[in-house]
């Protein structure tokens, strides 16, 4: 049974102990995945990252975003394929935009893969606006020729 939205869902932050669970989910979510090391760096960096889990323990997802000078970036939100459409993306998104509204972040950048168009669809939704296309910014799955990612 799928976790729903309405139901008890909370963030923890996310530690080193954690990352067998979030690279299952990463690995599943994307074509070229983030690494354990994309994952620590970022910890030991201190950004903010949290897992979105519902009342049973359950990882729904996770979230790591960096906070600038009076901003955010969004470096990586990702649900689990299996609750994907229920609205955690956007719960994890709600939590985002929370912080940044507590530290006084004016902006929320974020870069999205031309492809994921669920994603864009809901940053949309969401009112974020397209700035530019970086062509070639994403690294493509091994085999698969050209693309701006």
């Amino acid at each position: 049974m799928s976790a729903q939205p309405d139901r008890l869902v909370h963030a923890r932050p996310m530690a080193v102990r954690h990352l067998d669970a979030v690279l299952a989910i990463e690995h599943l979510a994307y074509p070229v995945p983030w690494t354990r090391g994309n994952f620590i760096d970022s910890i030991a960096a201190g950004y903010d990252a949290w897992l979105h889990l519902d009342s049973q323990g359950t990882l729904l997802g996770y979230c790591v975003a960096m906070e600038g000078v009076d901003e955010m970036h969004l470096l990586n939100l990702t649900v689990a394929p299996p609750h994907q459409g229920q609205g955690h993306a956007r719960a994890m998104l709600d939590h985002l935009v929370g912080l940044c509204r507590q530290r006084g972040a004016r902006e929320l950048w974020l870069e999205v893969r031309e492809s994921n168009t669920r994603a864009r669809a809901l940053y949309a939704r969401y009112g974020f606006v397209p700035i530019r296309v970086r062509k070639g910014y994403y690294p493509l799955p091994p085999g698969q020729p050209g693309g701006s990612g």
